[in-house]
């Protein structure tokens, strides 16, 4: 599954993908630690909520990077396409590889979530496996013309909105300990309440769904409200990133893309608040309607900014820090999720606790309580050194 160096690539879009990964390889960069340890900061409190999830409705910073992930996915497809049509590929052999892709995705996910486990732990929420049941329904629309795709993908919405209407809202009597939601979790009322935590209809299909697996114990719940399902709305959000790409790849100036793609992403956030006020929450961890146009309003944006900067502007030596983790974002993936605590350990073991307090070479540089900013800096330092490594040797990971 590697490669000599891909040609022909948007710089703006690995550099883009490289500061993604780079955020979800530094798991928040220790900063809602610290947070926790200045919680009389607004400023630290602010950082903090930024760097973690929100509980249930809402965005923060961190809550986009998934989202930018798939955004990202949907983007880079028209250049696969074009890649593999300059190539002299049959359809049959394209849709083969779609196919296989998918697969190797989605397998992949599992693997992550059962590496120390005991059994196969069948579970599709992690992000691979989201792309991976999403990917081969997306690829059907490379080319069709925006009409048709920002159709479908409002049909997606639409139905999957409806889904959840006509499933039973939670009552009065409901018990919210069998589904492990304890506590002051946000309860959603009126008809918002089809989207509460672990009492929706997505909920009710996995209970079914990953109880077809072999399992040690019957699946009941997932403690953090995560769906399967998420990948139906998934797929609406890789055709706005497909539209983007196209828009891209097209004769347009690069002005005019800027600009369409700004469009887009106010328009998107406009409207995807709007739907989150009258329509449904706005809920990353079951990726409603409004959260997927909500989310592909900044994704737009963030795509707009790294193009003006570096493709409009010519600003572009900054970015090769980015563009050398973009280019290998599968590799720096699974380093992250596989390779990260026992890089820890060690920097750990070699370095000593001192280090990470803030205690070089004999003097305090840095005031203890920043600890875990330092160590996840470091962990991710040695994990971009890795990238770098690749990158030198020419040698990219893909699938």
């Amino acid at each position: 599954m590697a490669s000599s160096l891909p040609t022909n690539r948007l710089m703006s879009l690995d550099a883009y993908r490289g500061f993604v990964m780079l955020a979800m390889a530094s798991e928040g960069l220790g900063l809602a630690a610290v947070a926790e340890r200045m919680s009389d900061s607004r400023v630290w409190r602010f950082l903090g909520y930024q760097a973690d999830h929100v509980a249930w409705t809402g965005c923060a910073a961190w809550d986009l990077i998934q989202p930018s992930f798939l955004f990202m996915v949907g983007v880079a497809m028209p250049y696969s396409y074009a890649s593999r049509l300059a190539q002299g590929e049959s359809s049959l052999k394209r849709g083969a590889h779609v196919i296989y892709r998918a697969a190797i995705l989605v397998a992949l996910g599992v693997f992550l979530y059962s590496t120390g486990r005991p059994e196969t732990n069948y579970t599709f929420v992690n992000t691979l496996a989201q792309i991976g049941l999403a990917y081969a329904l997306v690829y059907p629309f490379i080319g069709q013309g925006w009409r048709i795709q920002l159709g479908v993908a409002a049909a997606i919405l639409a139905a999957y909105w409806l889904l959840f209407v006509l499933y039973p809202a939670p009552g009065p009597d409901f018990d919210w300990q069998a589904v492990g939601v304890e506590g002051d979790v946000e309860r959603l009322t009126g008809l918002f309440a089809h989207w509460n935590k672990n009492a929706n209809f997505a909920h009710a299909f996995d209970v079914w769904f990953l109880n077809l697996f072999p399992r040690s114990e019957p699946f009941r719940f997932n403690g953090g409200g995560y769906q399967t399902l998420n990948f139906v709305p998934s797929i609406a959000t890789m055709i706005f990133g497909l539209m983007a790409g196209e828009l891209m790849r097209g004769p347009r100036s690069h002005a005019e893309k800027f600009w369409r793609l700004a469009a887009a992403g106010v328009t998107g956030l406009a409207i995807g608040w709007l739907l989150g006020q009258t329509v449904c929450p706005i809920v990353k961890r079951i990726w409603t309607p409004s959260w997927t146009i909500f989310s592909t309003g900044w994704t737009c944006l963030l795509l707009a900014a790294f193009f003006w900067v570096i493709d409009i502007r010519g600003w572009r030596r900054w970015a090769w820090p980015l563009v050398i983790v973009g280019m290998n974002s599968i590799a720096i993936y699974l380093l992250a999720e596989k390779a990260r605590p026992w890089i820890a350990m060690n920097l750990q073991t070699h370095l000593g606790q001192r280090v990470f307090e803030g205690q070089w070479f004999g003097r305090q540089v840095f005031d203890p309580v920043y600890e875990p900013i330092a160590h996840a800096a470091l962990v991710l330092l040695v994990l971009w050194l890795a990238c770098l490594w690749l990158y030198r040797q020419r040698i990219f990971v893909r699938i």
